[in-house]
């Protein structure tokens, strides 16, 4: 043992004074992430068009331009630019095709494991490009946080739509301090449906809910007081009765519901007024996803879910907007990257333009 100690104690002191070993922890130190030089994700929006369309705020239960006229949307929902970007087909052309569509708001979709896997920091360059190319074309835009389940539980539907409350909170907080000023960005969804899936999704109550949308509001209003929030309503966004007891304790708000034809059984309008539309007479209501499949040129009657749907949403001041300008996301608007329309296309591209819809009466 005394013969062999100094052998080791040799090898041990060579092996540290390596050039090549100090080398490498060199190189370890510098490439260490150096935490404490990190900012906020949400820096502001750098963009001379922040300030390009008529600001929309909301009056009464009305969404409203700076000289108080009203303002109906009729939008689409585009796919996650995520998915778009990676698809190879993310770029000015596809908003240049929804301006000749007729839109005057796009929907964005923002899932949970896209904001993650992208990162927020390289997720906003997507959202710039988007907001700038809508600027360019006159268009408005909605961010939706493209989750579905129960936040309060953090059960979803998918794994694509898995979130928590406080990335739900960061999210809001980053897009908030990032957007604020810009014109352009007319609404933030703070949560595209919530539903228990007929308690597959654990519980929730209407109180609940309305908790953790008061919560993000606060956190939004904290960095932009402009940008409307949107509420969405149970039953995937359909349902807005329990507004008639506890609406959201908040101003300058609206409120979302997704009416797809199966949601109830026909006759559908006055099952639409109990369910949603009564709310239009106190606050600003948005469809922000409705939509059907027809195979392309159909002629649609006026019993017709599209005909019906359209002209009770107009006939109530309601906005609305179409699920979805993708080939692949059912109910379809797009055959394929060509942008040739499907037979629901064609229709909302009507629609869109006036062309097969009776006068509505605003209430």
């Amino acid at each position: 043992m005394k013969t062999l100690l100094p052998l080791l104690t040799g090898v041990c002191l060579s092996w540290f004074w390596l050039p090549g070993a100090y080398a490498q922890e060199t190189t370890q130190t510098d490439s260490y992430h150096q935490w404490w030089h990190d900012r906020p994700y949400g820096r502001p929006f750098d963009n001379a068009q922040v300030e390009q369309l008529p600001r929309i705020r909301v009056q009464g239960n009305k969404f409203v331009d700076p000289d108080g006229k009203t303002v109906l949307f009729r939008g689409v929902s585009i796919a996650d630019p995520d998915k778009i970007e990676h698809e190879g087909h993310w770029n000015k052309h596809l908003f240049e095709s929804l301006k000749t569509m007729g839109v005057t708001l796009v929907r964005i979709p923002v899932h949970p494991i896209a904001w993650r896997e992208r990162t927020p920091q390289e997720y906003l360059k997507l959202l710039d490009q988007a907001v700038t190319w809508c600027s360019d074309q006159g268009i408005y835009v909605d961010i939706d946080w493209h989750s579905i389940g129960n936040l309060k539980m953090e059960m979803f539907q998918d794994p694509m739509y898995d979130t928590t409350p406080k990335e739900t909170f960061a999210f809001w907080r980053t897009i908030s301090q990032h957007f604020h000023g810009n014109r352009t960005v007319a609404f933030y969804e703070l949560f595209n449906e919530p539903t228990t899936y007929r308690g597959q999704l654990g519980s929730v109550s209407w109180s609940d809910w309305k908790q953790l949308n008061e919560e993000m509001i606060g956190v939004i209003r904290s960095f932009d007081t402009n940008t409307i929030p949107l509420v969405a309503g149970f039953d995937w966004a359909y349902d807005l009765t329990p507004l008639n007891l506890e609406p959201i304790n908040a101003e300058g708000i609206g409120y979302v519901t997704h009416p797809y034809p199966n949601k109830r059984s026909q006759p559908w309008p006055s099952k639409w007024e109990e369910d949603f539309g009564f709310a239009a007479a106190r606050y600003p209501v948005i469809a922000t996803e409705i939509g059907f499949s027809v195979p392309p040129g159909t002629v649609l009657k006026d019993s017709d879910y599209g005909p019906q749907i359209v002209n009770y949403l107009e006939s109530r001041g309601i906005s609305w907007v179409v699920w979805c300008y993708d080939p692949e996301w059912d109910p379809t608007l797009l055959q394929n990257w060509d942008f040739k329309l499907t037979g629901a296309g064609e229709f909302f591209k009507q629609a869109m333009h006036g062309q097969v819809l009776d006068k509505p009466s605003h209430n």
